[in-house]
């Protein structure tokens, strides 16, 4: 049986590969995360990805090892995970009333085979009152999130329109990584 490893600790993307109905493992990549900010979002999330997934196929050759990365973009300015409450509320009045974009990076690496992609997926929110944001953020959920909201929990009352895959949003476009996988001979 083809062993396969999700690079990641998130709890997110766990849930999205259950879909697939594969067993898999965990082991949660160290990798450094820094990079080039001035490189377009496509590149940062699938060198960060690929940086995931080789640390962990280093020690796990035969396997399959998925690596994955998601930012969010508004108005070219990346949105990481915030560094505090007030920094949670910052970003969502900017997000209010507005789109932005949701970039996420996939990479498999198996052996010497690798297959790597991106989804770019649009999010436009409603316009928010101060006391909806603050009352988001008191449910604890932003703080861990890149550009701090979560779509697939309370703050999908935050979101007006999606245009793009809803999976890729959350962390893990499983519609393409199952293609990918299969392409690359994981026993689907």
């Amino acid at each position: 049986m083809a062993r396969l490893i999700l690079a990641s600790s998130s709890p997110r993307r766990q849930e999205i590969l259950k879909s697939l109905r594969a067993s898999f493992e965990i082991i949660t990549s160290n990798a450094d995360e820094s990079v080039d900010c001035n490189m377009p979002p496509e590149e940062i999330v699938m060198t960060l990805a690929e940086r995931k997934a080789q640390t962990v196929a280093k020690e796990n050759h035969d396997a399959f090892v998925i690596g994955a990365d998601t930012i969010v973009v508004y108005n070219d300015r990346i949105l990481g995970k915030p560094a505090d409450r007030d920094d949670a509320k910052q970003m969502l009045m900017m997000l209010s009333g507005n789109t932005h974009s949701v970039f996420t990076g996939t990479c498999i690496l198996h052996g010497n085979d690798k297959e790597i992609f991106y989804e770019k997926t649009e999010v436009s929110f409603w316009e928010l009152a101060e006391a909806e944001i603050d009352r988001y953020i008191r449910t604890g959920e932003p703080l861990d999130k890149a550009g701090s909201y979560g779509i697939q929990g309370y703050g999908a009352i935050l979101v007006k329109s999606i245009h793009g895959d809803f999976y890729s949003v959350v962390g893990l476009p499983v519609a393409k990584l199952y293609r990918a996988l299969k392409k690359m001979g994981y026993p689907t």
